[in-house]
């Protein structure tokens, strides 16, 4: 029999070998073996692959969620568990589905064209440009668009629209046809999509090189440090390969050779930046204030030591623990409960905790692309909306918690039979 002490040891050498073989990667950033674990949620299956009916019974490939962090220029990221054609070339997640998500970039469509003088002769091209959520409100105003995105199935749905789309992963080799057939960008869109690349500086010399001389690049990602201040461990997922700090993404557009010369903190998925960059050699713009306050606030808060990436895992599990004992207490006290939305966080969630029909009846997700399939790993249904009215269920858990005002007022109607909410993250809370 192995005596307690002798299992300490045996674990903190497990622990050193780990280490050892994260030392033997390289940062996708800086290219140095400077690698370190950040979070090690254990296997999971693809998150934004959901199962047919007469798929239920067959076997899912399940891959390491486990990212790790640069102990130089500080990028999180997780290694490239599965190549980007098996996430990307067919895609669940439609933008035009979430109706806060079209105001912002409805308005940022209206500032953006206003601050940059954009007009007829203008050309804004959007790298992974999803249904051409974005595009439309740009096309709307007269002014010339292009989109560049890989799901096949999505990008039918923007060539619907009349949103002229290129169907290819945004990288230097499509930047560079694209320039060869005379197409340039006076403004020059990645929104969401930087965290989603397995090359990032690839992808960041893509964007350079189809930037007119006096262009603007703007990028809109998830802020880690709101991921680590929100215990936003569901954002965590096999087709997002980054987690960007201002400070790590600074230092990889200077390597590609732009400039952010301003930078926006704004409240989407939990809280996110948007990064205004030109070229690094073209009479660069002075920077502003925001630029420094910002770089300031992350060192502050310990964006550059370790020290701070260390206490998150003790957070994350703590997140599960509150949650399973929620839903275990109202089970036993007979109420049913249904899940609403259906994103790649919520499956995370889902397969996470362990939560399956046994807590949930179902879900609901406004995507008829999901409706009528189940979710990755945990294979509960997806219906649509209308089912929660019909089924009348005493709790909602929201899993899209970015947006749960949209989402409860969307619900209001559920207050007539004594229907609640319960939102997971950051903390597990209850709305009557």
């Amino acid at each position: 029999m192995i005596n307690a002490p002798e299992i300490v040891l045996e674990e903190e050498k497990h622990m050193n070998e780990q280490d050892e073989s994260v030392d033997s990667a390289l940062c996708r950033g800086c290219g140095e073996r400077s690698l370190h674990t950040f979070i090690d949620l254990g296997l999971f299956p693809l998150c934004q692959t959901y199962i047919e009916r007469h798929q239920l019974d067959n076997m899912e490939p399940f891959y390491p969620l486990h990212a790790y962090v640069c102990n130089r220029c500080f990028l999180v990221q997780l290694p490239e568990y599965v190549a980007p054609q098996n996430i990307f070339t067919e895609y669940a997640y439609f933008s035009s589905h979430s109706d806060s998500w079209l105001q912002h970039v409805r308005a940022s469509a209206d500032a953006l064209t206003k601050r940059f003088n954009l007009g007829s002769t203008s050309q804004v091209i959007e790298a992974a440009s999803n249904d051409g959520y974005f595009l439309q409100y740009f096309m709307e105003k007269g002014i010339p668009v292009i989109g560049v995105e890989p799901a096949v199935n999505v990008a039918q749905v923007a060539i619907g629209k009349g949103i002229p789309t290129v169907s290819k992963f945004f990288c230097v080799e499509t930047a560079r046809r694209l320039r060869d057939e005379g197409k340039q960008a006076d403004l020059m869109l990645a929104v969401n999509v930087l965290d989603h690349v397995p090359d990032i500086n690839d992808f960041v010399s893509g964007l350079k090189l189809l930037l007119k001389p006096n262009g603007v690049v703007v990028v809109e990602f998830p802020h880690l440090c709101k991921l680590i201040e929100g215990n936003q461990f569901d954002t965590i997922y096999h087709d997002r390969f980054s987690y960007l700090s201002f400070t790590a993404v600074e230092e990889i557009f200077l390597r590609q050779g732009l400039f952010p010369f301003d930078v926006e903190e704004l409240p989407t998925h939990g809280g996110s930046l948007r990064i205004y960059a030109c070229h690094r050699s073209a009479g660069v713009k002075p920077p502003t204030e925001q630029v420094a306050r910002l770089r300031a606030k992350e060192e502050a808060w310990g964006v550059k030591t370790m020290d701070y990436y260390a206490s998150f895992r003790k957070q994350v599990e703590d997140t599960k623990r509150n949650l399973l004992e929620c839903l275990v207490r109202l089970k036993r006290e007979r109420q049913t409960i249904v899940g609403y939305g259906v994103p790649a966080k919520g499956n995370v969630l889902l397969n996470y905790c362990g939560i399956r029909t046994d807590f949930l009846d179902y879900l609901v997700d406004r995507s008829p692309y999901k409706q009528g399939k189940h979710t990755p790993g945990t294979r509960i249904p997806i219906h649509s909306p209308e089912t929660i009215r019909d089924s009348r269920p005493n709790y909602v858990l929201i899993l899209p918690w970015n947006i749960k005002e949209e989402i409860m007022d969307q619900l209001a109607y559920i207050r007539e039979w004594g229907g609640k909410f319960v939102v997971p993250v950051p903390t597990v809370q209850v709305y009557e």
